[in-house]
């Protein structure tokens, strides 16, 4: 891994973020919500390090609070996403039959769907909010992760160890949570830090839509849809959040590659 600079430079990025998503209450100037009316539409410089908003809401602070709101959103999204995926994935590679057809073909009209329309049409059935925007997300990267576990699966079922669990009597629960599950992980893993990456983006445009974090809530997404309206008065406010998401997304890419490569 260490030899792969991509992957390292990838992983730091990360780390980075996640300390700063960590001591936001620490590093933030000011409190993601606090309007200082004196300070409206501020440029970057010393008092406001990345300037401030439309309501005088310094830009640094909610980009820092930010982090913590956009990480929390991809690694519950992708959670939901690789718990239900994988099982699914792993009982109909190992259990086939009717199980195997019925998930397979639901998951092959799922993915139909382009991944931001299917997330989309969740979140107008359930309401837009944070809570169902992390649900939606998850639920449209299912599909994904229950192929590649079923592929995985059938892979392993034909392996020496599992023949032997077999020929030993061991009930299937066992076989396939004790012996296949723990080794088709790698592959999931991968796919899923990937997958952080992409629901981030899901997230933030959802968000952007005006379905995902409602105001105040400092969430990249609705961070750029706020700043859409001052973009020529008003650059710094849609910069340095979208510069963020950039970045976010750039090194969980660059760290999927990297592990996939291991």
């Amino acid at each position: 891994f260490l030899a792969r600079p991509g992957a390292v430079v990838g992983a730091a990025i990360i780390v980075v973020f996640v300390v700063l998503a960590l001591l936001a209450p620490i590093l933030a100037p000011f409190e993601p919500d606090r309007m200082i009316f004196t300070a409206v539409e501020v440029p970057p410089g010393p008092g406001h390090l990345f300037g401030t908003d439309d309501l005088g809401r310094d830009v640094f602070s909610r980009v820092l609070y930010g982090a913590r709101i956009s990480l929390q959103v991809g690694l519950i999204a992708v959670g939901i996403a690789m718990t239900v995926g994988t099982v699914l994935g792993l009982l109909a590679g190992f259990l086939g039959g009717w199980l195997d057809s019925v998930v397979m073909r639901t998951m092959d009209v799922m993915l139909a769907f382009p991944g931001i329309l299917l997330a989309l049409a969740i979140v107008a059935i359930l309401g837009p909010g944070l809570f169902n925007t992390m649900i939606a997300v998850g639920v449209a990267a299912i599909p994904v992760y229950a192929r590649t576990a079923r592929a995985s699966t059938l892979a392993v079922l034909e392996l020496d160890y599992v023949v032997a669990a077999k020929a030993l009597g061991a009930r299937w629960p066992r076989i396939a949570f004790r012996y296949v599950l723990p080794n088709i992980t790698a592959p999931i893993i991968v796919l899923a830090t990937v997958g952080v990456a992409t629901a981030i983006l899901s997230a933030a445009g959802l968000s952007y839509l005006g379905l995902g974090a409602q105001p105040p809530t400092p969430e990249w997404g609705a961070m750029l849809s706020d700043a859409r309206s001052y973009l020529r008065s008003a650059w710094w406010m849609a910069t340095f959040p979208g510069v963020a998401i950039m970045l976010v997304v750039m090194g969980f890419n660059l760290l999927g590659d990297g592990l996939r490569d291991v």
